[in-house]
């Protein structure tokens, strides 16, 4: 791993500079101390200098690789498409860095194994993006759960809708079970420790854009997973919720009930002669803020500690089989076993 000096800021690449790569390279450059951004990636001419001479960054570049040779680099940071995440993961392992990379971390079960391989040889952190496990009311469930309040957990679901506006062309096969339900997978194994999913049954649709599902998109799914634990789970999630931005989360279980998220922007709420209103979040950076940021102070601490990142590749790839199994279940049609797709 990149030498890293006892009490010095983490330098950090950032691989990637869309929407949310721009998010974490203001998270990166102004909201953690004890991470320094060094150097932003992006193949686009120009794009890289520019951010990197708002954020103070000072190295820009083009190319991953020159990231992956650069000394003042310990840790990446991995905002890219999800089809390049298992390379870029196996390039910064093998130049000694420790890599963050966002969901998915690979779109395929074999690309991810690689990767794991990788970060396990280069003996570096590795964390994967999965937020909700550091979003407050996530996070306090999680705590009840631990210290036995909640009891066996029995029935869990997670929700996730999306504010619209997504331009259908751009949507490739299979996104909703593999960049956007993955969360909602992970989410159910956060609330049921220690279980492991076993079978999977998926219905989807394309109910936002129907015109487009002749040519595979699917926009609107229901997901039941059922664990080796008895527990049941349920994950949905769709492409557009005209009020806003909605994650939630509940987990019921022998001994009471935790639920999480309700979509507002503040605990405002307005009564007047229409009724009760009340503010919702437009964006997960809106909803998610607090999130975004601690996964990247925990990704930090893991890097300067040493110790394994709190959620890193065995987690990706239990929600990857979660999001394959899906995606066959609804071709074909049926229950699909984990085993089926986790070789």
């Amino acid at each position: 791993m990149s030498q890293l000096n006892s009490g010095s800021p983490v330098g950090v690449a950032l691989i990637g500079s869309g929407r949310m790569g721009a998010y974490h390279g203001e998270t990166l450059a102004r909201r953690l101390p004890g991470a320094r951004l060094v150097a932003v990636v992006d193949p686009a001419p120009g794009t890289a200098e520019k951010l990197a001479a708002e954020w103070g960054a000072p190295a820009a570049y083009t190319d991953a690789a020159q990231a992956f040779a650069d000394p003042a680099v310990n840790a990446v940071v991995i905002a890219a498409p999800a089809r390049f995440h298992a390379e870029l993961i196996v390039g910064a392992a093998q130049g000694g860095k420790a890599v963050f990379c966002e969901k998915p971390a690979a779109l395929e079960l074999a690309e991810l194994d690689r990767a794991i391989d990788a970060v396990r040889a280069a003996d570096v952190a590795f964390q994967v993006g999965f937020n909700r496990r550091f979003a407050p009311d996530w996070a306090a469930a999680r705590a009840l759960l631990d210290q036995g309040d909640v009891g066996t957990p029995r029935l869990l679901r997670s929700v996730t809708r999306d504010p619209g506006g997504f331009d259908p062309a751009r949507v490739p096969a299979d996104t909703i079970f593999n960049e956007t339900l993955i969360h909602d997978f992970d989410t159910l194994r956060f609330l049921n420790p220690g279980a492991g999913a076993v079978e999977v049954y998926a219905t989807a649709d394309a109910l936002v854009e129907p015109v487009w599902k002749d040519r595979g998109l699917l926009d609107t799914a229901v997901v039941t997973v059922k664990f080796n634990n008895g527990a049941i789970g349920i994950a949905e999630a769709c492409f557009q919720a005209a009020y806003g931005y909605d994650v939630r989360g509940e987990v019921f279980g022998s001994a009471g009930m935790a639920t999480m998220g309700d979509g507002r922007a503040t605990g405002m709420v307005f009564s007047g002669a229409t009724g009760r209103a009340i503010d919702t979040a437009r964006s997960d950076q809106e909803l998610l803020a607090g999130a975004y940021t601690a996964e990247l102070a925990a990704f930090i601490d893991a890097v300067r500690t040493r110790r394994p990142a709190l959620v890193g590749g065995e987690d990706a790839r239990a929600a990857l089989s979660i999001a394959k199994a899906a995606a066959r279940s609804v071709r074909e049609n049926r229950p699909v076993t984990i085993a089926e797709v986790a070789k």
